[in-house]
């Protein structure tokens, strides 16, 4: 634990000594959830008899600005920071603890952006019926893109095409998890943040947790972590050891 608590103040600093990534963590979360609402106020009430179109909007925004800002740290420690990772973890140090240093970055990198987007939610008008479990489904969906930054990292390890890769699909997915569109595929199921989104949702207009989603997000979650930690492992070029 002490080694994953220095790695993490490490990995940490790095964030918080770059003015555009701070400048990005304050701006672009209110900045999406108004244009997202304001895009969605084009479409009748009618269509989303659960709440207005504008609120549906920040929902998606909220859950979009999440999502990216969470899988951009994510893609950019994975291909920035391999190649000081690989010759840490041959100085000694364990993979599984580099890793571990990471994912708990990637949370409080997940509960501020997820805190910054719900009240962005809150400040545009939108009634939240329940803060506590709204936030929880926000650092839910920015963890869980964090781990997809990850994969995306050892995938295209490249940051400007890794991030090109990011946006269309944290943005592509917001949207379709959403169900503004009524696509007739099951592939819709398999997005990241389908579950989430029917969580988030819930959370904001009835405060409830309940229902169907839960597993399979936790079970989405669990999945993604195995992915990040094999696609890790393999930007590193090193095994799992302790």
């Amino acid at each position: 634990m002490p080694d994953v608590r220095v790695g993490a103040a490490a990995h940490a600093k790095g964030i918080v000594r770059q003015p555009t990534t701070l400048a990005m963590f304050a701006v672009l979360p209110p900045f999406v959830v108004f244009v997202y609402g304001a895009a969605m106020a084009s479409f009748p009430d009618v269509a989303f008899l659960d709440g207005s179109a504008s609120a549906y909007g920040r929902i998606g925004g909220a859950l979009f600005a999440t999502a990216f800002l969470s899988g951009l740290v994510g893609l950019f420690g994975t291909v920035s920071a391999a190649r000081a990772d690989r010759y840490l973890s041959f100085a000694g140090f364990s993979p599984v603890v580099l890793f571990a240093s990471r994912v708990l970055v990637g949370v409080g990198v997940a509960a501020v952006a997820a805190a910054v987007s719900l009240g962005a939610v809150a400040a545009a008008g939108t009634d939240v019926a329940s803060f506590p479990r709204s936030y929880a489904v926000l650092v839910l969906a920015g963890v869980l893109y964090g781990l997809v930054g990850v994969v995306v990292g050892a995938l295209v390890p490249r940051e400007l095409e890794g991030s090109l890769v990011l946006v269309f699909l944290a943005d592509m997915d917001s949207f379709l998890s959403g169900d503004v569109l009524q696509v007739n595929s099951d592939l819709v199921t398999l997005l990241p943040l389908h579950y989430p989104h029917a969580l988030f949702t819930a959370a904001v207009r009835e405060g409830t947790l309940t229902g169907e989603p839960v597993g399979p997000a936790m079970a989405y979650f669990g999945i993604a972590g195995v992915a990040a930690g094999v696609a890790y492992a393999a930007a590193t070029g090193r095994g799992w050891s302790l």
